[in-house]
């Protein structure tokens, strides 16, 4: 066997069981049940005179910020996107991720400058289904790496 870790680092994988995200204000957003934070880069491309390779070089990235949250009662989000709607002002959120690791570690990453972007659900109702409301939402400001999970935790 080349890989004798492989078998010792599973005991530290994590699941969607150890994952939260908190709003700005450090509340967890208890109802929230997937979240994904993605950045797409853009590179532009240029190839020298007498260089046979093209080279990348970074044009621009987007970070976006999905979630799925289930309908218990209407919140301050959904508040909001309806004040934007008539008022033509845009809310500027800030959410946290979080991972709690199995020795105590955390992986935190912070997101400021987060507004909606791309499809919201208002209300989005399936017989025999939870309802739930999916948000789309772009991340203005570089997302910040606060702390890293870890093997070793102190």
């Amino acid at each position: 066997m080349y890989n004798n870790r492989g078998p010792q680092d599973t005991r530290f994988a994590v699941t969607g069981k150890d994952g939260v995200i908190y709003d700005g204000n450090g509340k967890m957003l208890a109802t929230v049940e997937s979240y994904q934070v993605q950045v797409n880069v853009t590179n532009a491309t240029y190839q020298p005179l007498g260089d046979a390779q093209e080279h990348s070089v970074l044009q621009s990235y987007k970070v976006t910020l999905t979630m799925s949250q289930v309908i218990v009662e209407d919140d301050d989000l959904i508040t909001d996107v309806f004040n934007m709607m008539h008022s033509g002002q845009q809310p500027d959120w800030t959410f946290q991720g979080v991972v709690y690791g199995r020795n105590g570690s955390t992986q935190r990453m912070n997101y400021r400058g987060v507004v909606p972007d791309g499809n919201i659900d208002l209300q989005n109702v399936s017989i025999g289904d939870i309802i739930k409301r999916a948000w789309n939402m772009a991340v203005n400001d570089p997302p910040e790496l606060q702390s890293m999970l870890a093997l070793n935790a102190a």
